[in-house]
């Protein structure tokens, strides 16, 4: 996202080179051979707070996944299909090569590159287990060494790294949790208890919040708190957390079942755990823990995080939460269409006035807590930049003729939302809409599949691409991801792709976006989202339990990129039945202006 005048892009450039160069001067001192730098934190986050913002730092990255290795004369940065534009806008070819995932890994590239009887430098704090035993590998077949750090080098050439964020903890009340803390840790204790086990460490961020019932500010747009925990089987736990940041309502909420520690106590702690069998997440928690608790003599068990699936599994209240924020949000976003609708033919808007103008209308809701992720604000070419992030340097001219891409979502106190919207500003050409109505008719078989209990996402992946395959197209991303309840806008375990997960059986109450789309390198971008519901489909004679989806994302649809010659009858009533639910629950909720545009822009196809 950096486009910076001639002058601008020498000293971006410039200080980038010069971090590199640093890193790779302390790499000498330290006898190390090279350095791999995760985007995440000690708690495996996919955001993280700006204390932990590493790669960014040193390459200049702004994508939410990705890794770099430093060796002594070369560098590689590493993301998946929706950073391919990204990584190049932002960092410096010529210090760094492009390594796209999954095609490749870090493993893999450091089999090929580092040099025989290399010293490869990683961060136990900041990598899986089963990373760690991966790189290994890969490195002793060039007769190369994995060697863990004590402290992470980048940070010791980061000279103004920010503070860990001090924000308080709040209670998330049990009207919108619909469970109880102690509840939560109980049906724990009773799990662990059966799987014959002492504790279960919870080192993710977003299991600590939804088992303590707590949020926090300490990572943007994600209202959690940097913490660890340990659940015992006796119902118990400890929470490990600065005390700066626990007020006496928190306390309280607590409880005496919760001992309370710094958050630096931990590691000391698990040295503690000497002849007690502790359940560890190989995916969530990182190599430290692990290593931690083998040097206490722990028995480590490995085991799936036992929050993990019930945080997934939304309860009556968390659904009911999630439908009212649908509506209030569903209600901003709608008011932003009618100002966009009527203002962007006038000209004069660009990305960074429409992005703030939606989350004006978010916040006029008087419920808004923050977004859920930055939003995407693509006009034209920058819209094919699957999760783009406009900035002053990038910020470009909303035009007449193009397409225009924005992708966003709110935290309420009651749920998450996000949600896709591609609009023509003009009149669009007959390819767009081909390819509009292509994404469309895949978001629509998506959204209407019936499927057996036990399916995986992975299974209905097919269903949102079959049309752009047809055609010879596709788009470089999942089609679904999980999403929480006033927690991360990501969540697993489920998730509908065909690579990077997909495998974990639908279940009701789950909840995953529908998001196919398809992006033109240097044109434009199209992509439509919404969030669906997992639920029970009754049907008469069924001989197995069927599941379905419940849409809960209600904004229209631009009905001037719909193609519909394209549209089977089918798929005209999906059309014309969602925009009717679209105006009855969200026309209500909008002024009249927007009313009267609203009932225009649903009529039937």
């Amino acid at each position: 996202m950096f486009y910076p005048t001639h002058l601008g892009r020498y000293e971006f450039m410039s200080t980038y080179q010069d971090r590199l160069q640093a890193l790779r001067e302390e790499l000498t001192k330290r006898r190390l051979d090279g350095f791999v730098v995760p985007l995440t934190d000690e708690h495996m986050s996919e955001y993280v707070g700006a204390y932990a913002q590493r790669l960014a730092w040193l390459t200049g990255f702004q994508g939410s996944a990705g890794s770099a290795v430093v060796l002594p004369a070369e560098a590689a940065i590493f993301v998946d299909g929706r950073y391919t534009l990204q990584v190049r806008e932002q960092v410096d070819g010529s210090h760094w090569s492009y390594q796209s995932v999954p095609e490749t890994s870090v493993a893999s590239w450091l089999k090929g590159h580092a040099a025989e009887g290399a010293r490869i430098g990683y961060d136990p704090w900041l990598h899986t287990k089963g990373w760690v035993k991966q790189a290994r590998a890969a490195l002793k077949d060039k007769g190369a060494e994995l060697v863990a750090v004590d402290t992470n080098p980048v940070d010791a050439i980061w000279p103004d790294r920010p503070a860990p964020s001090e924000a308080k903890l709040v209670v998330h009340p049990d009207a919108l949790a619909g469970k109880s803390a102690a509840a939560k840790r109980q049906d724990i204790a009773e799990w662990l208890t059966a799987q014959k086990a002492d504790a279960a460490v919870l080192s993710a961020l977003d299991s600590i919040a939804w088992t303590f019932n707590i949020r926090g500010k300490d990572v943007d747009r994600t209202p959690v708190a940097l913490a660890y925990a340990l659940v015992g089987a006796d119902g118990t736990a400890d929470l490990f957390v600065e005390p700066g940041k626990l007020s006496d309502d928190v306390a309280q909420h607590l409880g005496n079942a919760v001992r309370l520690h710094p958050r630096d106590a931990f590691a000391g702690h698990l040295a503690g755990l000497s002849g007690k069998r502790v359940i560890a997440d190989p995916e969530r928690a990182v190599a430290a823990i692990f290593e931690a608790l083998d040097k206490a003599g722990a028995t480590v068990i490995e085991a799936r995080d036992p929050a993990v699936l019930p945080k997934a599994i939304k309860n009556e209240a968390e659904i009911a939460g999630t439908r009212a924020a649908h509506h209030r949000d569903g209600a901003a976003l709608t008011r932003f269409l009618h100002w966009m609708a009527v203002e962007a033919p006038e000209g004069g808007l660009d990305e960074l006035t429409a992005a703030a103008r939606l989350q004006a209308f978010r916040e006029e809701t008087g419920r808004l807590e923050d977004l859920s992720f930055d939003t995407i604000s693509g006009a034209g070419p920058n819209g094919a930049v699957v999760h783009y992030r406009v900035s002053e340097e990038t910020n470009r001219p909303i035009e007449p003729g193009s397409l225009f891409l924005i992708d966003s979502g709110g935290q309420y106190q009651d749920g998450t939302t996000d949600v896709t919207r591609t609009i023509a500003i003009g009149t669009p050409t007959a390819e767009m809409r081909d390819r509009f109505t292509r994404v469309l008719k895949g978001h629509i078989a998506l959204a209407r599949a019936i499927f057996p209990q036990g399916t995986r996402g992975g299974q209905l992946d097919i269903l949102a691409r079959q049309y752009l395959w047809q055609a010879g197209l596709d788009y470089a991303h999942g089609t679904g991801h999980g999403v929480g309840s006033y927690l991360g806008v990501h969540e697993g375990p489920q998730r509908i792709a065909t690579f990077g997960g997909g495998d974990e059986p639908l279940q009701p109450g789950m909840i995953l976006s529908d998001e196919p789309g398809y992006y033109k390198a240097g044109e434009y971008g199209i992509r439509i989202e919404n969030l669906v519901l997992v639920t029970p489909q009754a049907i008469p004679g069924a001989e197995k339990a069927m599941l379905a989806f419940e849409t809960l994302t209600l904004a229209p649809i631009d009905r001037t990129l719909i193609d519909t010659a394209l549209l089977d009858p089918a798929e005209r009533a999906w059309v014309d039945a969602y925009h009717a639910r679209v105006l009855a629950e969200i026309g209500p909720l909008v002024p009249e202006d927007t009313r009267a545009w609203l009932a225009e822009v649903t009529r039937p196809l």
